[in-house]
């Protein structure tokens, strides 16, 4: 019987070497588009389907590994083990500075690819541990009520395109034969809210609007070879988006050329009949997907093709045409290729989490803490007699992360942070004095009187994953991760009272959250005011530079902080008119792009090296750039761009930014290129076009608006060219 076992096991070695003997698909000599073809041959259709899943079985006859597609990457490599932390992704949009988006995402595609080295060794296979992720959210946040803004990179649609071509730059790598890992743009398109809502709704949006806000972001990324796009769970303008022949067809393929693979958003394809009711059933759904030219099936859904093909619904050589641009992103990645084959393949376990990528965390997140009020306080000795932290989320692990993260050894809290900070010879005392989001059970406060004892406060406050997020992560939400109530917790602006009333101290109140929030009371009562966003491993230390003047605050807000929700149109309404800075009229709490500093700059000799625009030779806007005050700082220079107000044409739009380092009393002339593309506008019908008018320069450190000077902004350096 032995020797039977044997000789079997070699007649299956013979078997298996002739089997790859004859196999293009491993031959990594071959051209890409031959390997794909020879391994899609070998396939019955059955396995074909499967592989289009994104839990793809094994085929042990072809060598085949089973493969899981789903893996995230939004603000560090998660749901996967050990990684670094990094400031969750509003935050880095807050820091305005994608050449620091590339750092983090390369950072973040080094780990990755040294977690899936080791981890293949021993044939690991699980979800979260391949090289696909679903990264990044370039959604745009055009609602503060949806829980889910705080993945995305904010409501500008030139932001979000920079952010995310960069952040996608870092993760693919730039191996021209090889993928480092493969990126996807989420969520196409119109696609924010409400999350309770998402399996059944209907978005819809004007040409204008499309073309102008929502799809710019995912065209920039397509033009930067993002390799995956996935599409959304909503229908827009009445087709679902993983089904639209307006998206998928006309947009994606079409018009933009893209080549790489399309995913469902995670059970996407069942709404179809399950949500929206467009087809009857399973074989009709998944036949409307992979005709529009969804290649992959995140869920259970894409064995019943089938069963489409038996019904004609759908023919074998349409789903070998999708299993074709599907396969070739493994391939890019070397899946079928022999180890060190790729230039990533020797990355080491010792790149994670390491020192360099924990000081970039820091780095990010100082870039990104946004300073809304400082009345004198700030920055703050570190050698006072006693400082009192308290609030529910100074010892908070969970403000550091936001949603979609992975697991450190080392998070530093804000608590730990300020402590780290403080000269020995000085006391500090902790207690958190409220819950988040309900009054205290016990009625007894030993708090807001030992507070008041101490030199300064700091009242850490806000909200965190449990308020907000994804359908079904903000367990303390009651509307599934939507923030309906624009207010904080109201136990919150009490406590905050209570600590204010008869307190001759100075308050810091340190504000957590990954959206906007009504801050009005808190701007009214406290001395000084951070929003620190959900800051990542090293937020602690972060926020305590900050606060101990080591760093000049820096951070921009990127999505619009109204009033109330009452200057807003109704949620589930995605036109424009009224909402963000390009369309709001109604003044705001805290305007697009502001944010303090601990020094002043000036803004001026704005000039233009042409008053005409060539289409050959850029027309150049530069103004000089001063530091008068007293410490050095980053000032992040902001291009706004008001085009000829014919129509509903926004009242300004971002068209550059760049940020720098200036020492007190330095000046920097600092330069943009005017372009004849974003110099268009975008007509009723969708049609791009340049007006003829007077076109406003404004060059400045926040959108040029009354409500960013009158709270303590510089004002903005303005030109006017003529077209005709």
């Amino acid at each position: 019987m032995y020797k039977f076992k044997l000789l079997l096991a070699a007649c299956l070695c013979l078997f298996l070497n002739s089997v790859n003997a004859q196999s293009i698909y491993l031959d990594p000599t071959k051209p890409i588009d031959d390997r794909v073809k020879d391994l899609v041959s070998k396939l019955t259709l059955d396995e074909k389907v499967h592989q289009m899943m994104n839990s793809a079985p094994a085929i042990p006859r072809l060598n085949l590994p089973a493969y899981d597609w789903w893996n995230e990457a939004l603000h560090g490599v998660a749901r996967s083990g050990v990684a670094t932390v990094f400031p969750q992704a509003i935050g880095l949009a807050a820091t305005f500075d994608d050449q620091l988006a590339l750092q983090e995402s390369t950072a973040i595609s080094d780990e990755a690819r040294a977690m899936y080295n080791a981890a293949s060794a021993d044939d690991y296979h699980q979800r979260y541990g391949g090289l696909t992720f679903w990264t990044p959210n370039i959604n745009i946040f055009r609602d503060p009520r949806w829980g889910r803004g705080q993945e995305t990179y904010g409501e500008d649609p030139f932001l979000t395109s920079k952010m995310g071509v960069a952040f996608i730059t870092g993760l693919q790598g730039t191996d021209p034969d090889h993928l480092k890992v493969a990126a996807c743009a989420k969520h196409f398109a119109v696609h924010s809210g409400p999350e309770r809502l998402r399996h059944t709704f209907n978005a819809q949006a004007s040409p204008k609007d499309l073309y102008e806000t929502y799809l710019p972001a995912f065209k920039a990324l397509v033009g930067a070879n993002v390799e995956a796009v996935m599409c959304a769970y909503n229908r827009t303008n009445n087709e679902p988006c993983c089904g639209s022949n307006l998206l998928l067809d006309t947009v994606l393929r079409d018009k933009w050329h893209f080549k790489g693979h399309v995913v469902s958003d995670c059970g996407a394809i069942a709404d179809f009949y399950m949500g929206h009711h467009v087809v009857p059933g399973q074989a009709e759904a998944v036949a409307l997907a992979v005709k529009h030219g969804v290649d992959l099936n995140c869920g259970d859904e894409y064995p019943a093709l089938v069963d489409a093909v038996k019904r004609g619904l759908i023919t074998e050589k349409e789903i070998d045409a999708a299993l074709s641009t599907l396969l070739k992103t493994r391939f890019k990645l070397g899946m079928f290729d022999p180890k060190g084959n790729s230039p990533y393949d020797n990355i080491p376990t010792s790149v994670i989490n390491n020192d360099a990528h924990r000081a970039l965390a820091k780095q990010v997140a100082l870039e990104s803490i946004v300073l809304t009020k400082n009345n004198g306080v700030l920055p703050l000795r570190n050698d006072l007699a006693k400082y009192y932290v308290t609030g529910p989320n100074a010892s908070n692990v969970d403000v550091l992360l936001g949603n979609y993260y992975g697991v450190n050894p080392q998070m530093t809290t804000i608590l730990e942070g300020l402590a780290s900070g403080i000269s020995p010879a000085s006391q500090m005392q902790y207690k958190a004095g409220i819950l988040l989001d309900r009054p205290n059970a016990n009625p007894i406060d030993w708090t807001t009187d030992d507070a008041k004892a101490s030199d300064v406060t700091f009242l850490v406050m806000g909200i965190s994953g449990m308020l907000e997020g994804e359908e079904g992560e903000a367990i303390a939400s009651p509307n599934f991760g939507d923030r309906l109530d624009y207010n904080l917790p109201q136990n919150q602006i009490d406590f905050l009272k209570k600590l204010r009333n008869g307190n001759k101290h100075k308050i810091v109140a340190i504000v957590t959250g990954g959206s906007p929030m009504n801050l009005s009371e808190v701007q009214e009562l406290a001395d000084a005011v951070l929003l620190v966003w959900y800051p990542g491993e090293e937020g602690g230390h972060a926020i305590a530079d900050i606060v101990f003047g080591k760093v000049s605050p820096s951070g921009r807000i990127p999505v619009t902080f109204p009033k109330s929700l009452d200057q807003l149109p109704p949620y589930e309404d995605y036109s424009m008119k009224g909402r963000t800075y390009r369309y709001m009229t109604a003044e705001p709490l805290y305007p697009f792009g502001f944010g303090l500093s601990y020094t002043t700059f000036s803004y001026t000799n704005l000039q233009l090296s042409a008053q005409k625009i060539n289409k050959k030779v850029p027309l150049k806007a530069d103004v000089t750039v001063t530091n008068t005050g007293k410490m050095a700082s980053d000032e992040v220079v902001q291009l706004y761009i008001t085009v000829p107000q014919t129509g509903d044409n926004p009242q300004y739009s971002l068209k550059g930014f760049k940020r720098i380092k200036l020492q007190p009393g330095e000046a920097q002339k600092v330069e943009f290129d005017i372009t004849p593309e974003i110099l268009q506008s975008i007509k009723d019908n969708g049609q791009s076009v340049e007006l003829a008018g007077d076109y406003h320069i404004y060059i400045g450190g926040s959108v040029p608006s009354k409500r960013s000077e009158d709270l303590g902004m510089s004002k903005s350096a303005e030109a006017v060219l003529t077209v005709k």
